[in-house]
C-alpha cells in the first residue's frame, strides 16, 4: 500500500527536531531498552485484568497497576479523585474552544506525590489510563528532578515520557491538545503546540517500530484515528530514509 508514494514525514520540521532529541535524551534518562525491549502496553486484559471502575477500589487498583508499569512504587504518591460536574466549554477570542477542565493533575511537595484524577466518566478507560500514565510521567520527571517543571516543552516531554514508557497507545488514542493553548517553538514564529498531537504521537511510535526492526508490529491494530495514518506515514518515511538522529 504504501510502495508507490514518496516518503512523506508527517510533522513540521520544529516538531520532528524535538521529537528525536527528546527520544535520545530520555534513553539517556531511563535507558534505551525502557524503550525498545518492553512491551507495548494494550487495552486488553492480559495487561489490565479484572478492570473494575465502578468502586474506588476498582479505581485505586488501576492506578496502581499503571504505577507498576511506569517504574513507580505505589507508596510514593497518593491518589485523589474529583469529579467535573456540567463543565463550561469557552471559547478564546480567536473562536477556539478552551478545555473545559484539566483531566489530572501533579502535585509535589513535601513527602508523598499527590495526583489528581478526574472521574466523571468511568466509562472511558482508555483515556482515564492515559491521564494517569501522563500524571506518573511528571513524577518520574519533576519528581525525580531530572527536569525543573517550567520548561517551555514541558507538557510534550510528559507526554513522550509516558509513550517512552510504554503507554504511546493510551495518549495517541485520546490526544489532549488544544489549539488554544498552543504557542511558538523557541526562537521561530512557528506553532508549538502544548501537548503531543496525533502527527507527532505517529512519529515517536513509528521510531519504537523502527528501532525495534518491526515492520508490521502488532500493537498498531489497537492505534486508531489519526494518530494510526500518522503512524503509517512516519513509519514507512524511517524505513525507506532512516533519516533520524536518532539511530537503530
Amino acid at each position: 500500500m504504501f510502495g508507490w508514494f514518496k516518503p512523506w514525514c508527517p510533522v513540521d520540521p520544529h516538531a520532528k527536531a524535538w521529537v528525536e532529541q527528546r527520544l535520545i535524551w530520555l534513553t539517556r534518562q531511563f535507558g534505551k531498552d525502557v524503550f525498545t525491549r518492553r512491551a507495548v502496553i494494550l487495552p486488553t486484559d492480559d495487561f489490565f485484568p479484572e478492570m473494575n471502575l465502578q468502586s474506588p477500589d476498582g479505581v485505586k487498583r488501576l492506578f496502581h497497576q499503571v504505577c507498576s508499569y511506569m517504574d513507580v512504587d505505589s507508596e510514593r504518591v497518593i491518589l485523589k479523585t474529583f469529579k467535573i460536574e456540567n463543565p463550561l466549554w469557552l471559547v478564546n477570542q480567536q473562536g477556539k474552544y478552551l478545555p473545559p477542565g484539566a483531566a489530572g493533575l501533579y502535585e509535589q511537595k513535601t513527602g508523598k506525590a499527590k495526583i489528581h484524577i478526574e472521574i466523571s466518566d468511568l466509562t472511558q478507560a482508555v483515556d482515564l489510563i492515559g491521564t494517569m500514565a501522563h500524571e506518573l510521567s511528571h513524577l518520574r520527571l519533576m519528581g525525580e528532578y531530572r527536569v525543573q517543571g517550567d520548561e517551555y516543552d514541558n507538557e510534550l516531554l510528559t507526554d513522550l515520557n509516558a509513550l517512552f514508557h510504554g503507554f504511546g497507545l493510551f495518549l495517541a488514542n485520546s490526544p489532549r491538545n488544544w489549539e488554544s493553548r498552543n504557542s511558538r517553538w523557541p526562537g521561530t514564529s512557528h506553532i508549538r503546540p502544548e501537548y503531543m498531537t496525533p502527527p507527532m504521537y505517529g512519529y515517536a511510535l513509528a521510531h519504537l517500530a523502527w528501532l525495534r526492526h518491526e515492520t508490521k508490529p502488532e500493537w498498531v491494530s489497537y492505534l486508531r484515528g489519526d494518530s494510526k495514518t500518522n503512524f503509517r506515514y512516519a513509519h514507512h518515511y524511517l524505513l525507506k530514509t532512516g533519516d533520524s538522529s536518532m539511530k537503530p
